[in-house]
């Protein structure tokens, strides 16, 4: 079988990220068989430059579940720290491992690697791109609300990975987007202008009206601590909260990928809303990954 990588939403066709949101829904269903393992044998090298808690468990456990077995390396774990070149590694790991899940800021690195890699690399988050985030978002919302092609997706906040991922998806699974963002902290105007299925908007009100589906992500993501204190007074009017939701249409959901800083970009008790499916969101995680790997692993 072909190796295939999993760097964006791009590297899977329309007809492939729908077939993995449905096999998402076909493994939480079956969550109970413990029989299904056709991973048994395999093992997947999972590499944490950044910190990590649904992300990690979600593959450690899909890869337990379907019979395999994880070796996380942290940075310390490495020797990546002491100058060994990241093509170097990854031929090593291609000769230890069957697939290889990499959490890092720079996404020219993954990049690197996935090229020099014999075996499938998976994005597990870079500062450009979340994609396997998408996977259990989508699979949210069309367990909650149906397909969700033709509907209508609401970004608020920080143009980051997770904006950037959102526009890959509304141009992958054909829903609208509407961005508000602050002056300065736009989405990459490369990947906006990739699709005419996304548009940045003047304010959070005018995104949310008429959406379907609510979404917005920290302030100050991993690598932009620094940033805090300025970001905190550029994005206060695009928190996130129960008025805002109140434009949007009754039946909208929220979601946010966690974790999330009450008071910050949600208000304190968002989380707990009746329109947020925030637990369900990080749930599915596990169920997305594990068709994820099946997929790159099995075809």
């Amino acid at each position: 079988m072909k190796k295939r990588d999993f760097l964006s939403l791009l590297d899977c066709s329309p007809e492939e990220l729908g077939h993995l949101v449905a096999r998402g829904r076909e493994f939480k269903k079956n969550r109970d068989d413990r029989d299904y393992r056709p991973l048994l044998g395999t093992t997947a090298a999972l590499i944490l430059a950044l910190n990590s808690t649904r992300t990690r468990v979600a593959f450690e456990a899909g890869m337990s579940q379907l019979g395999g077995y994880t070796i996380v390396l942290n940075p310390q774990d490495t020797q990546l720290g002491r100058g060994e070149p990241i093509e170097d590694m990854a031929r090593v790991l291609s000769e230890m491992v069957d697939v290889i899940i990499i959490r890092t800021l720079a996404q020219a690195d993954m990049e690197t690697f996935a090229t020099a890699s014999r075996v499938p690399v998976i994005n597990a988050m870079s500062a450009r791109f979340h994609p396997c985030q998408l996977l259990a978002d989508v699979q949210t919302f069309e367990e909650l609300r149906g397909p969700i092609l033709g509907k209508t997706v609401a970004f608020v906040g920080d143009g980051h990975n997770m904006c950037n991922s959102y526009i890959n998806a509304a141009r992958q699974w054909g829903f609208n987007l509407k961005i508000a963002c602050p002056e300065g902290y736009r989405p990459d105007p490369g990947i906006l202008g990739s699709t005419n299925n996304a548009v940045v908007v003047e304010s959070p009100i005018e995104a949310v009206e008429n959406a379907d589906l609510v979404v917005t992500d920290v302030w100050s993501s991993m690598g932009q601590e620094a940033e805090t204190e300025d970001r905190r007074k550029k994005f206060e009017p695009f928190q996130v909260n129960e008025a805002l939701l109140d434009h949007a249409p009754s039946q909208t959901l929220f979601m946010h990928c966690l974790p999330a800083h009450r008071g910050e970009e949600i208000s304190p008790g968002l989380l707990d809303d009746p329109r947020s499916v925030v637990w369900q969101e990080a749930g599915n995680r596990l169920h997305s990954q594990k068709a994820l790997l099946e997929l790159l692993l099995l075809g």
